[in-house]
């Protein structure tokens, strides 16, 4: 038994299920800015797990900690911030949970 591929896949049309070429058009307009690195443009080398103020900001009220992609730091200073919080949620600075 031969698999037999179908054409058209999702049953939308050639648009994809976009709406046209009118949202394309709009779509393309739209630039985001790349994020920087909040660390990396104040020249912040340590992050010390004791600076409350500086590590609430990636730690929203839910208590998880926030994605590179969300919060727009490196990968290098984002492990350092991981540990930071990890080390000041054991010294109970910052919570593990949200309550």
């Amino acid at each position: 038994m031969a698999m037999q591929r179908r054409s058209g896949g999702s049953g939308r049309g050639k648009s994809g299920g976009r709406g046209g070429d009118k949202a394309q058009t709009q779509r393309r307009g739209l630039f985001r800015r790349r994020k920087i690195c909040k660390f990396c443009a104040e020249k912040i080398d340590d992050i010390n797990y004791k600076d409350v103020r500086l590590l609430q900001p990636f730690v929203p009220e839910r208590a998880k900690i926030l994605p590179r992609r969300i919060s727009g730091t490196c990968a290098m200073h984002q492990r350092k911030l991981r540990t930071a919080i990890m080390r000041a949620r054991a010294l109970a600075l910052l919570p593990f949970v949200a309550e």
